[in-house]
């Protein structure tokens, strides 16, 4: 026997005298405090005596538990759920008096109805303490896992298991090439280590590929092309549509679900996961039957709501619930506590992290993470063809605490060893797997515009336009992927950022910020105005744009020259002539800027001005237009370099000298690396259900 096996063993027998022992105490304060609960003769018993039988009771007791409890539970797997609800504090009481009969001393007496009342209060002392001891021990928890699993496996039982490997796309949220490039020279993911070759045994199993985004360099724009194939007319991660008279947020349920239907149509393809797919914790469903914490289907209403169904199949097992529980109120003092810190060190650049944000960080880097990889597990122990899962839990600490401060350096550690947990499961699959970790865009760093200005863009927008400015600014919230999820977990409305989901139809300017990258659009004007129309409405709103040092450049359409790019000092190139050997205003920002400018200049949606901030190429910092000092959304810096983990049973994402640009180029990758997994896939069409969810 391996020396761990041993310390598993000896782990779990630790456990396991804990908790008797724990068990024990509470049966004597029961005792002690409830009058028809007994553990001594009439005459009374020395001390010794009363703690052998309660130790004797809570021991028979957990036996009891943990053998006949499964055996009763499914000979009761027919009574309707609220009668065996009420079943299960009479049958465990039950347990209890049979436990304090089969005592040798024969001590030990307990009414019948305060036997109800001890042996819940028992249970759950004792699901509480095994699942605080299991918090840190992966080995217990992937056992409970594959517990909870189990009966998703049964259905599958009559059919034989599938020969063609499995893949499993895990999406880790925010997380940059060049940050997981340091995380693996530090040693903070020695598992992507291990699989990259750096590790201390074995050769390369991955390899790792960068790959650039596309100017919206942001969830909905990449996970929406990288699961349906298009991203097209996403300018942004909100933005005012002038036909429908509707603010656009990609995290918004009915906006998501807008979005995937028109993807759908436009590629006329169900998307990458349609072949006996799930897909778990993502903005879009990518055309799987499995869909759990999916925003696209958080707009529908009922109990059989399949995008919160992963919060009930993952919290109906206690000690699942228990370690979730913990290890949340154990972040939100851990956030509590590094906010504090920040201020008290007077940390520049800062953000205001109070209010509810403890909680929701909890939630992104704890539950959202737990319910997803617990929802992975079971996908993979079913043996579903394709998974793909989102983990936020980077994103969201970046956005807040910088993207390569020690806080979202922990976060990288916890997310190894999610990989870590769900690489082991593999082993005992019905088929082999293939993991694919890739993220969907950068961060990069950076003061807010406000920080730095004392202004908002929507206060600079309207003093170029000769409107009145508010004395005080509104601070910009947050668009993480993180807040929408908690108010979809919860069936809140989610209206993100301030804006109004309807504007009215006023000649005063919608300003939105999509991190480093602002839309301006005129709800009065039907079409998109061109620069002249703007010119001779607002004369001095382009020019005080152009000229603002925190801004980099500004897209607007053109009369003469169908789109103009302006810049400060007059710069003014057409689209047309942009490139990267001519890149005018866009100079700092990098090769590709000026395709990626092209592209979204013929959206249909692209707001009357584009606003990108300024860049500074020699530290990488960009100006936030949100309360964010790691932002992405916009063009600059290391937002626009994902990353690519790919095993090398693959073939290589682009040849040698090619480069992996866009999030539908990536799309088309995996789609051939399915192909290659399992054999010739024919493209299904978007079936009733995904149409419904959509």
């Amino acid at each position: 026997m391996g020396d761990g096996r041993w310390r598993r063993v000896l782990s779990g027998v630790w456990r396991s005298v804990a908790v008797w022992a724990v068990s024990t105490v509470t049966m004597l304060v029961l005792a002690g405090a409830l009058p028809d609960f007994r553990l001594q003769a009439e005459g009374g018993d020395s001390a010794t005596t009363i703690a052998v039988t309660a130790a004797f009771g809570a021991g028979a007791f957990g036996l009891l538990s943990s053998l006949v409890w499964p055996l009763l539970v499914r000979l009761l797997l027919l009574v309707p759920a609220l009668v065996l609800g009420l079943l299960v504090f009479f049958l465990n009481g039950s347990l209890l008096l049979v436990a304090l009969d089969l005592n040798p001393s024969g001590r030990g007496e307990v009414a019948p109805e305060t036997a109800v009342v001890v042996a819940a209060v028992m249970s759950a002392v004792a699901s509480a303490t095994g699942g605080a001891l299991a918090v840190r021990d992966d080995d217990a928890y992937r056992r409970r896992l594959y517990r909870l699993a189990d009966r998703r496996r049964r259905r599958t039982d009559g059919h034989p298991d599938p020969t063609a490997p499995g893949t499993v796309f895990v999406q880790l949220d925010g997380v940059g090439h060049d940050v997981l490039e340091a995380a693996v020279d530090k040693g903070l993911m020695p598992g992507v280590a291990q699989w990259l070759g750096r590790g201390p045994a074995g050769p390369a199993t991955h390899r790792l590929t960068p790959w650039r985004t596309d100017w919206s360099s942001q969830t909905g724009a990449s996970q929406l092309g990288i699961l349906h194939g298009t991203n097209h007319d996403i300018p942004a991660f909100r933005w005012y549509e002038k036909d429908s008279r509707e603010v656009m947020v990609c995290n918004r349920p009915s906006s998501a679900a807008e979005l995937q239907r028109r993807a759908v149509e436009r590629t006329g393809d169900g998307g990458l996961l349609t072949l006996d797919g799930a897909s778990r914790g993502n903005l879009f469903s990518g055309g799987a039957d499995q869909l759990a914490l999916v925003l696209s289907v958080a707009a529908r209403r009922g109990k059989e709501n399949r995008s919160r169904a992963g919060y009930f199949a993952y919290f109906s097992d206690p000690a699942n619930a228990v370690r979730t529980a913990m290890s949340f109120v154990a972040d939100v003092f851990r956030e509590i506590g590094q906010s504090v810190r920040a201020r008290m060190r007077q940390q520049r650049p800062r953000v205001k992290r109070g209010g509810l944000y403890p909680f929701i960080r909890a939630f992104a880097t704890v539950v959202e993470r737990d319910v997803v990889v617990a929802a992975v597990i079971g996908d993979m122990l079913a043996g579903r063809a394709a998974i793909y899962a989102d983990l936020v839990a980077y994103d969201e600490v970046a956005h807040h605490s910088g993207p390569a401060g020690r806080d979202a350096e922990k976060v990288l550690e916890r997310l190894d060893r999610s990989l870590a947990l769900i690489t082991k499961v593999a082993e005992h699959a019905p088929r082999a797997y293939r993991v694919v970790v890739l993220s969907d865009h950068g961060q990069s760093p950076g003061e807010t515009f406000l920080a730095r200005y004392g202004l908002t863009l929507a206060s600079l927008v309207r003093a170029g336009c000769g409107l009145p400015v508010p004395r005080r600014a509104e601070r910009t919230h947050s668009g993480a992927e993180a807040r929408a999820a908690v108010r979809a977990a919860l069936r809140m409305a989610v209206e993100e950022g301030g804006e109004q989901h309807r504007p009215s139809r006023d000649s005063e300017p919608v300003v939105l910020a999509s991190g480093n990258l602002g839309l301006v659009s005129f709800p009065d004007v039907p079409h998109r105005m061109t620069k002249e129309e703007i010119d001779r409405r607002y004369p001095a709103l382009l020019s005080t744009l152009a000229n603002h040092p925190g801004v980099g450049f500004v897209l607007v359409r053109s009369e003469e020259h169908d789109g103009v790019v302006l810049g400060a000092h007059g710069a003014q190139v057409p689209v047309a002539d942009l490139d990267d050997d001519h890149p005018g205003p866009l100079a700092d920002f990098g090769p590709g800027a000026a395709e990626a400018v092209r592209r979204t200049h013929g959206f249909p949606h692209a707001a009357d001005i584009m606003v990108n901030s300024w860049y500074d190429p020699a530290d990488g910092e960009v100006l936030a237009f949100e309360e964010q000092i790691g932002s992405h959304g916009g063009l600059g810096g290391a937002q626009g370099r994902a990353f690519l983990l790919s095993p090398v049973a693959f073939s290589a994402p682009v040849a040698d000298d090619g480069e992996l640009v866009g999030a539908e180029h990536v799309h088309r990758v995996l789609r051939r690396w399915l192909r290659e997994g399992s054999g010739p896939q024919i493209p299904l069409p978007a079936r009733r259900g995904d149409r419904r969810a959509a």
